[in-house]
């Protein structure tokens, strides 16, 4: 048996870093959404072994592989023998071509769904996200289901209201960054001044009413990878200067992404970028959300 699955992409609107635990990790903020972008998975039930294959050479198929340790941790906790399983990222591949939108995150949570399905759901769906938890902080988000406000370290997840629709253009500058790198660059001191703009886009968002998210996209980590990472700054300014808005990155990077209300304008600018970098190794994305 083949199953294909999409496995969708996200950004964050907005991250706000709320605090930094003794053990060194931090907790955030974050209003996430998932974009219309994403990769095909092909799982094959039929396998003997858990294996993973992927055109895009950046893209590991051994056991480092999120896919990979998502099927080995389902088949570990069903205590059952591996019956093996095949993922392939048939469009831009996870964690290469959009670096910053959870693509190895939301391939885990697929395979995990997939499992899970496939086996007459003998977890809930809470075990199923304090599951992929243990793979990492965005795996929950991709079995919510819709936009969330995402707090602690990924595990507290909550409704968001509706998203006013947006389009967008996503960028991946051709670095890829390291999370752990950006996260230890951050200086609380630096931004103890965002704490006022993070409650008051809270109140507005939690009032139910459809958001504009639009209005209030920031991210805490941008600074510290713009310093570590010239190519994701200089990529930011080159789009405002081409686009006329706002850029903002999405995650601990390195993907930037421009909304835009009309898809045309979007298009348009797309295409600006396209003519400007279309040889470059930047590279570009139309996507949409909300509505």
């Amino acid at each position: 048996m083949i199953l294909k699955a999409a496995s969708f992409a996200k950004i964050n609107l907005f991250l706000y870093i709320t605090s930094k635990r003794e053990d060194g990790y931090h907790t955030l903020c974050s209003l996430m959404t998932p974009i219309d972008l994403c990769d095909d998975l092909y799982l094959d039930f039929n396998a003997e072994s858990i294996r993973v294959s992927c055109a895009h050479p950046r893209v590991p198929e051994d056991e480092s592989n999120l896919a990979h340790k998502a099927a080995t941790l389902f088949h570990g906790a069903l205590k059952k023998k591996e019956t093996g399983i095949k993922a392939f990222p048939l469009r831009s591949s996870s964690g290469s071509a959009r670096r910053g939108t959870g693509g190895g995150s939301s391939n885990a949570a697929t395979v995990l769904t997939a499992l899970n399905d496939y086996h007459h759901e003998p977890f809930s769906k809470s075990e199923l996200m304090n599951m992929g938890l243990s793979l990492g902080a965005d795996v929950p988000f991709f079995m919510f289901n819709g936009p969330a406000l995402v707090r602690g370290m990924g595990e507290k997840l909550e409704k968001a209201p509706d998203l006013l629709p947006y389009h967008l253009i996503l960028c991946d500058p051709g670095v890829a960054a390291e999370t752990a790198a950006v996260y230890k660059r951050y200086d609380f001191e630096l931004t103890s001044n965002q704490k006022y703009t993070m409650n008051a886009g809270l109140n507005v968002l939690l009032k139910g009413r459809m958001f504009d998210a639009g209005a209030w996209m920031h991210n805490d980590l941008e600074g510290p990878a713009c310093r570590l990472y010239p190519e994701i700054r200089e990529t930011k300014e080159e789009m405002e200067l081409l686009l006329h808005t706002k850029v903002r990155m999405t995650g601990s990077g390195s993907s930037l992404f421009a909304l835009f209300q009309a898809r045309r304008d979007a298009q348009k600018g797309c295409d600006i970028l396209l003519e400007k970098w279309g040889r470059s190794n930047r590279k570009i994305f139309l996507s949409s959300f909300g509505g």
